[in-house]
């Protein structure tokens, strides 16, 4: 009888000091969350499913876009070229300003690789793994569809998007220009050059077909 007393006196001394100050109901303070991190976890959460729903609203399931891909892979580009420019400013790299000259250079060898990697003939090695055959394109050039999904479609798109490549290769050469200006002048000057190479043959196969050209 005499532990059992003990025991009970123990019990009832724990049981007072965790209910000691608290409101109807015996809860501890310490169990009890504080109504500010109630309210953040709330916040957070509806602000989560808030922005979950607005992407699901975008388009039907079988027809959205990969959005983390893309931003992952936007963060990239943007990431690497904002080092790019931080380097180039410590190095004393950074330009005072871009010649016309070379924004002009820039501009259509940007034009001609992005084409070269996502319509070329010769290129669909590249795009193979990430793409589907469509069918026959420009000059020396096909169409092709983006397949699969998450990463491997979103890369897919990236590389049959000549649009989306000129950026990528205008900040590759620019990058260029700044850390090796020499290089990047010698192949941007080859891919302009064969641009111009390219318009000269699609308009000498436009005069034989109107029985301009020669024999």
């Amino acid at each position: 009888m005499r532990r059992r007393a003990a025991r009970h006196r123990i019990f009832e001394r724990f049981r007072s000091e965790a209910t000691r100050g608290c409101p109807v109901g015996g809860y501890s303070s310490v169990s009890r969350p504080e109504p500010r991190v109630a309210l953040f976890v709330v916040s957070v959460d509806s602000l989560a499913r808030e922005t979950r729903d607005a992407f699901d609203g975008y388009s039907e399931p079988q027809e959205r876009p990969p959005f983390r891909t893309y931003a992952t892979l936007a963060a990239a580009l943007n990431t690497s070229f904002a080092g790019a420019l931080l380097g180039a400013k410590r190095s004393g790299r950074l330009p005072e300003d871009v010649s016309t000259r070379d924004v002009v250079l820039i501009g259509v060898a940007s034009h001609k690789l992005s084409r070269l990697v996502a319509k070329d003939k010769v290129t669909a090695f590249l795009r193979a793994p990430f793409t589907e055959y469509q069918g026959r394109g420009g000059p020396a050039e096909v169409e092709e569809r983006a397949r699969g999904e998450g990463a491997r479609r979103a890369v897919g798109e990236l590389l049959t998007c000549p649009y989306c490549l000129g950026l990528w290769a205008a900040g590759a050469f620019h990058v260029g220009l700044m850390f090796a200006p020499r290089v990047t002048r010698v192949t941007a000057s080859t891919l302009t050059a064969l641009t111009l190479s390219d318009f000269l043959q699609i308009a000498y196969k436009a005069a034989e077909e109107r029985g301009l050209g020669g024999s």
